[in-house]
This record gives C-alpha cells, sequence and structure tokens, in this order.
C-alpha cells in the first residue's frame, strides 16, 4: 500500500464494517489519486457513470439543469464518495452534472477495476451490498428530512452539520438543494441572524 493511500483505507473501514484487514488493503489498491481542478466535470449528464471516488478533499457538486432552473442534488464534501450510483450500478446514462467547485482531491476507482474486486475478494458479494445499503441509507435519510421538516428546520439541520460551507460555497446552491428559493433562504438567514428564530 502506498503511502497515499493509509488515510483513504481508515476512511474507507467505516463503510466496510467487519472487513477482513487484506481484503480492505485490496480494495484500497484498485482506487488510484485524480484530481479535478476548480470548474473541471467529474460526470456530465447523459454519459455513462464510469468510475466512483472518495472525496480526499474539496467541494462537488451535483446538479441537472430543467427548462424552468437549475436544481443542486447535493453538495459532496471530504469523507464521503461521489458517483451517479443507479448508472454506475446499471450501465445507464447519468442524470446529474457532477462538477469541482474547488480544487479537488479523490480516490477513484473506474469500472473495469470496479468489476475485478468480486474476482479478488471472496466475500465481495457481501461487503457490496452493505456499501450500496450505507449509500441508500444516507440518501434515505436525506428525503425523509427534506419531506418531514420545515424550511426552518432543513436550514437549522443543515448549517449545525454543515457550517463551513455557508462560507464556501454560492448560497444559491445550498437554498436549491434544501428545497427553498432564494428569498424564503434568505428571510429565513436574516431572521436567525437577528435573534428572532
Amino acid at each position: 500500500m502506498t503511502e497515499i493511500h493509509a488515510d483513504f483505507e481508515q476512511s474507507l473501514s467505516s463503510y466496510f464494517t467487519n472487513i477482513d484487514p487484506d481484503d480492505l488493503k485490496t480494495i484500497v489498491s484498485f482506487f488510484k489519486p485524480e484530481l479535478l481542478k476548480k470548474n473541471d466535470f467529474f460526470l456530465r449528464s447523459g454519459k455513462k457513470s464510469t468510475k466512483l471516488s472518495f472525496i480526499k478533499s474539496g467541494l462537488l457538486r451535483i446538479f441537472c439543469e430543467t427548462e424552468k432552473k437549475e436544481i443542486t442534488q447535493w453538495i459532496s464534501t471530504p469523507g464521503y464518495f461521489v458517483t451517479d450510483l443507479s448508472g454506475f450500478m446499471s450501465d445507464t446514462p447519468a442524470r446529474w452534472e457532477i462538477q469541482a467547485l474547488t480544487d479537488t482531491e479523490l480516490y477513484t476507482i473506474h469500472k473495469t477495476d470496479y468489476e475485478k474486486l468480486s474476482n479478488k475478494i471472496p466475500q465481495w458479494h457481501i461487503l457490496e451490498k452493505n456499501f450500496i445499503v450505507h449509500c441508500f441509507t444516507t440518501i434515505e435519510t436525506r428525503v425523509y428530512s427534506h419531506l418531514s421538516m420545515t424550511a426552518e428546520e432543513r436550514y437549522l439541520s443543515f448549517f449545525n452539520e454543515n457550517p463551513q460551507l455557508f462560507n464556501q460555497v454560492p448560497l444559491q446552491y445550498i437554498a436549491s438543494m434544501l428545497g427553498m428559493t432564494s428569498e424564503t433562504f434568505s428571510r429565513i438567514r436574516n431572521k436567525i441572524a437577528s435573534g428572532n428564530f
């Protein structure tokens, strides 16, 4: 294992619980360092999603453009994976654009190497299932929060979990991600700042 993968191995172990250390090292060995410059695209909509990446540093925005507006689905931060998961797993064109908001360091595995893991690791089918469940549980939690919380609650919850983002990315991206207009977002932000919340 190369030195650059040491921190990645530690982070990856949280996604694959109870994994054999040798199997973890095998998985890590298939990921290669990748650098995206600010504004570079990780993925374009309509293209096949051929890689899965772990964010070491930097920020990536997942978004789409409709006839009426641009919608930010999520802003991916260090410590998380990024891909168009359904496209990566089912070999279908991506629905989302994924673009670097800052210079971004990644650990990336390409689809061809990902498919080799089943031959390298006997328990891969179990590990992969747990990994996918972990990803979908994260998505379901976001959807539940989005549907069950008021706009103010969504704002506060996201701010408490990601305060640094409010100084790192355009606020209209966060507003869109939280399902708000820029006007509603600003009203809530001003209300909280004034202590009237």
